[in-house]
């Protein structure tokens, strides 16, 4: 582990806990009604995670000379459209999973319907917490539309589609456009809403993204290898589940070791977006080296 590595998974460790804090007091509380569907939400928001989207818009939003405060907003707007997203890929009629991050599911821990309504209500939540907590109208719609575009068809839940479909005969155009869209959409998306807070320039924006949608790439490569190479305790969800599905992943098309090339290349071509800033870009580059490396 480098010092870079070290101290960006300190860094994150801090990061995630002042994303908690800022999505306790922006979510309802679960004593208020319907109860049993903001239980939900909560159940699934503060289940566990690295916060990994989140930091990347705090930690984008630093390194172009914002406060991290002022992307908190959309920290806490990425992390509910993420755990939503997975309350829905965990359905029986998705990926179904009984376990997240090393518990039930939400359907499994509520039901089926409780889990569907909690992921709506999230995704609802995500931008009213835009709408609410950024001051600048501009900016405000700015981060709305980079949301949006993440998270909507040609982003994550059109990747979904594209996931639900492939297989195993996919070829690597194929398994590109989902990982692109599925997994580095968001991650573009993150960035480039940190950048937007920082109230960078557009090129540095683009160069933001470009980041975001390289390290989005190496992530999902990494995730992939990992439900080969990993257990559940280590997962938190069911290994080997790729697999049983016939789905289509880079080591089933090239195996493990050139996917692990592949995710180092990629990670190198984040680097290099953000290669001007410097010292800058020292937590970022940490963060890319934190993402490639993990076991878990």
């Amino acid at each position: 582990m480098t010092a870079a590595t070290a101290a960006v998974e300190g860094r994150l460790v801090s990061l995630a806990r002042a994303v908690d804090r800022a999505l306790d007091r922006r979510l309802p509380p679960a004593s208020k009604p319907p109860t049993r569907l903001h239980e939900a939400m909560r159940y699934s928001v503060f289940g566990g995670g690295k916060r990994l989207r989140p930091a990347l818009a705090l930690l984008a939003c630093e390194a172009l000379g914002g406060a991290t405060a002022a992307a908190m907003p959309a920290a806490c707007a990425l992390e509910m459209i993420h755990t939503y997203s997975l309350i829905h890929d965990d359905l029986p009629s998705m990926d179904d999973d009984d376990f997240r991050r090393g518990r039930p599911s939400c359907h499994r821990a509520f039901d089926e319907a409780t889990a569907i309504l909690a992921g709506d209500a999230l995704q609802a939540e995500a931008f009213g917490t835009i709408a609410r907590h950024v001051r600048r109208p501009a900016l405000a719609a700015a981060l709305t539309a980079e949301l949006a575009e993440a998270a909507g068809s040609l982003g994550m839940v059109g990747g979904q589609v594209f996931d639900l479909s492939g297989n195993s005969k996919s070829d690597a155009g194929d398994l590109e456009r989902i990982h692109r869209m599925k997994t580095a959409a968001m991650f573009r998306g993150a960035a480039r809403m940190g950048a937007l807070s920082a109230g960078a320039s557009s090129p540095w924006v683009a160069r933001l993204g470009t980041f975001g949608e390289r390290l989005g790439l190496a992530f999902q490569i990494v995730d992939d290898i990992l439900d080969v190479s990993g257990t559940a305790s280590e997962l938190g969800k069911t290994p080997g589940k790729d697999s049983a599905q016939d789905k289509a992943t880079y080591p089933a098309l090239f195996g493990v070791e050139p996917s692990r090339r592949r995710a180092d290349l990629l990670a190198r071509q984040a680097l290099t977006a953000v290669a001007p800033l410097g010292k800058k870009s020292r937590a970022l580059n940490g963060l890319a080296e934190f993402i490639v490396g993990r076991t878990r």
